[in-house]
């Protein structure tokens, strides 16, 4: 604990002391006399925590707090990962050691559950699959752990032994099983492929590194295969390096073209970065995918493409993430990512959407001071709002039913007895829920123990209540039954209406059980609205040039 003490004072003394200060700037003076006095009060309330408090207290988790809590506030981009944590390793690079598997939390068994190994894997290779319930790591209990601490629990060194203890549904007796942890190469292309009249598709879900020359790789493949157009799907993609954001661009965009620059508070964060080789694809049509979720370096790429008329942007607005990060050690091998800039694209616009201040809050950045700017064709475009596709796609409203059997377990439960009965099913694009199979799925939710919470009766109730408030009650009385009865519960009269909502959930959970992820998006791509609508608009030359030439949104 006293070298922990010392540690802070002489932080803090040498943070003081280190910070330079213009003549004359009185300003910055105040600044760095504020944070010498602050940091001194930490450092004596510490101490005096340490000495004093009833506790003996872990100085590593109450420092942890302090930083956390401190990081948090700042902005939800900027934290702290200690030598042990290897969180920053797998974003960066998509690689970690472990069994190699999908875990989620099952509410009926209070228990972390397999979702998914994946393919070529340890998991795989010890024969888990998605259901296995899981009852003890290395003899541990993780009765009522969160998927977070299981995850720990399963990582570890690569070449090391864990036992896993499960219970397979259907099965009495639990099975024990030794795993071998190796290093986990995530894919960043789960899939790509010709699916509809030649036009390709690539699904790119992390911009970790390295990803850019699978990028190139799936396109030159696509190519030689004849593909006349492509839709590169970044949807839910939540970003990652810059440098591959612009390498991906780079396949699209000539030589010399400054796709993003960067401006922070030190000279140093400032950077431009240009594509620095011939394209292969220089005029392929292209149609990028992007949803809410598709965030800093898939805004990059979109913004870029956008800005320079290389691609129709289709989907919802992106997320709006403007600010880049960077990495800086800090002792004892840990590591602080750190906001230290914001990003622009070739129009000179930022689509950063939020305004962090620094208290926990955030706020929008209102349409009434997002402010225009032009692409190289002369369409206008905004800031301060993440992309904004040329081709906007409206989400389709998901019943209250099916919304509340997506967040419950039943199409997971469905599944792994469904996977237990049928030991093949058809191939990816093949394969359909029949109306036999779609009848016993409607007998599996009467008999469990699945209830929904129906928006109607709650609005029933709001009305009967304000009728009999403002007295219609009296008077509506046959009305009111009538109304009621035409909305009473009935959960197989509810399935049979939402029939066709809920056989893709069904067929989608079905695929993955025997194809996973690369099957699934293969599976579900055609169905897919948006990715129907990237096809047709392929395949229309005139409407896709006619929305990157035109001067109006």
């Amino acid at each position: 604990m006293k070298i922990i003490r010392q540690f802070f004072l002489v932080s803090a003394l040498a943070l003081w002391a280190g910070i330079h200060t213009p003549v004359g700037a009185q300003v910055v003076e105040n600044h760095n006399s504020k944070v010498a006095r602050n940091l001194e009060i930490f450092n004596e309330i510490y101490k005096a925590l340490d000495l004093f408090y009833v506790d003996t207290l872990a100085a590593d988790t109450v420092i942890r707090w302090a930083i956390d809590g401190m990081l948090m506030k700042v902005d939800p981009f900027t934290g702290y990962y200690p030598a042990d944590d290897d969180d920053l390793r797998q974003m960066a690079t998509g690689k970690y050691a472990g069994i190699g598997s999908i875990i989620r939390f099952h509410r009926k068994h209070d228990r972390v559950v397999i979702d998914e190994p994946y393919t070529n894997t340890p998991s795989q290779d010890a024969g888990l699959r998605a259901g296995d319930i899981i009852l003890t790591v290395d003899g541990k209990d993780i009765k009522g752990m969160t998927p977070t601490k299981v995850t720990e629990m399963l990582r570890g060194e690569a070449g090391t032994t864990l036992e896993l203890c499960f219970q397979r549904p259907g099965e009495k007796k639990p099975r024990i099983v030794h795993i071998t942890r190796r290093t986990i190469q995530l894919p960043a292309i789960p899939y790509y492929g010709i699916m509809d009249d030649g036009i390709g598709y690539i699904n790119l879900n992390s911009f970790t590194s390295g990803c850019a020359r699978e990028v190139r790789h799936a396109l030159l493949q696509l190519m030689s295969q004849g593909a006349k157009g492509l839709v590169l799907d970044i949807r839910d993609n939540v970003g990652g390096a810059i440098n591959e954001a612009v390498d991906i661009t780079n396949l699209f965009l000539p030589k010399g073209v400054k796709v993003v620059y960067t401006k922070g508070k030190q000279v140093s964060m400032n950077h431009e970065y240009y594509t620095t080789t011939d394209p292969i694809a220089p005029d392929m049509p292209l149609v990028v995918l992007v949803n809410g979720m598709s965030a800093s370096s898939s805004e990059i790429v979109s913004g870029a493409l956008q800005d320079m008329d290389r691609a129709v942007i289709m989907g919802t607005r992106t997320f709006g993430k403007g600010l880049v990060q960077a990495i800086r050690d800090v002792p004892y091998r840990g590591e602080l990512k750190i906001t230290t800039g914001r990003y622009y694209i070739p129009s000179g616009r930022c689509i950063q959407a939020h305004e962090y201040n620094h208290d926990g809050s955030t706020k929008s950045i209102p349409d009434s001071l997002r402010r225009t700017f032009y692409t190289q064709a002369g369409r206008p475009v905004t800031d301060g709002g993440g992309i904004q596709p040329d081709s906007l796609m409206h989400n389709d409203t998901l019943p209250t039913m099916v919304y509340d059997l997506v967040q419950s377990d039943v199409f997971f439960d469905w599944g792994t007895d469904f996977a237990s009965a049928h030991p093949t099913i058809a191939p990816p694009g093949e394969f359909h829920i029949t109306d036999s199979i779609y009848a016993d799925f409607c007998a599996y939710v009467e008999k469990s123990d699945f209830k929904y919470n129906r928006r109607s009766d709650e609005v029933m109730e709001l009305l009967r209540k304000v009728a009999e408030m403002e007295g219609y009650l009296e008077d509506a009385k046959e009305e009111m039954a009538a109304l009621e009865a035409k909305f009473a519960p009935d959960t197989k009269k509810d399935l049979e209406r939402l029939k066709k909502h809920i056989i893709p959930y069904l067929e989608g959970e079905a695929v993955i059980r025997y194809y996973h992820q690369n099957g699934s998006i293969r599976h579900a791509m055609p169905k897919d609205k948006a990715y129907r609508c990237a096809v047709n608009l392929l395949k229309n030359p005139q409407a896709y040039e006619r929305i990157l030439s035109k001067k109006e949104k």
